[in-house]
């Protein structure tokens, strides 16, 4: 596992190159794990469940509907996350339509946005990343 870890305080920032297949959410998932357990008091509980969930529908959807190689940053600081997933796919648009609400599949980004995130898609080197940026209201210190 290649992780470049950088946290002296704050901010923390994790990057991490994924498997292929289905370890890969899984691996993204613990790999936010460990960025919340790097400085707990950035991020708020509910704000943390959050995160894992969008790690892991945003390496799903990667998995899913791109091609590797696939690679997880997460930087976070008091207030906000930052996650972005790449993939070696250069199609920006990704899937078109929408989906049923029924279907099984299709709904990785709704409930990424659903949660308050911000989505943006970049070309990047080799393929592209989908970011979703996560806002929250600090905690204020008594």
């Amino acid at each position: 596992m290649d992780t470049a870890l950088a946290s002296c305080g704050r901010p923390v920032t994790v990057h991490i190159q994924l498997p292929p297949g289905a370890q890969a959410a899984g691996w993204a998932r613990r790999t936010a794990a460990r960025v919340l357990s790097l400085e707990p008091g950035l991020c708020p509980g509910s704000v943390a469940e959050d995160l894992v969930l969008i790690v892991s529908e945003l390496v799903t959807n990667a998995v899913t509907h791109a091609k590797g190689p696939y690679a997880l940053t997460v930087s976070m600081e008091l207030g906000r996350v930052g996650i972005a997933v790449s993939d070696g796919s250069v199609d920006l648009a990704g899937r078109q339509g929408e989906s049923e609400e029924s279907a099984e599949s299709g709904r990785g980004l709704k409930i990424v946005r659903a949660l308050g995130a911000d989505l943006f898609v970049s070309p990047s080197d080799s393929g592209k990343q989908v970011i979703a940026v996560l806002n929250w209201e600090p905690a204020r210190s008594s």
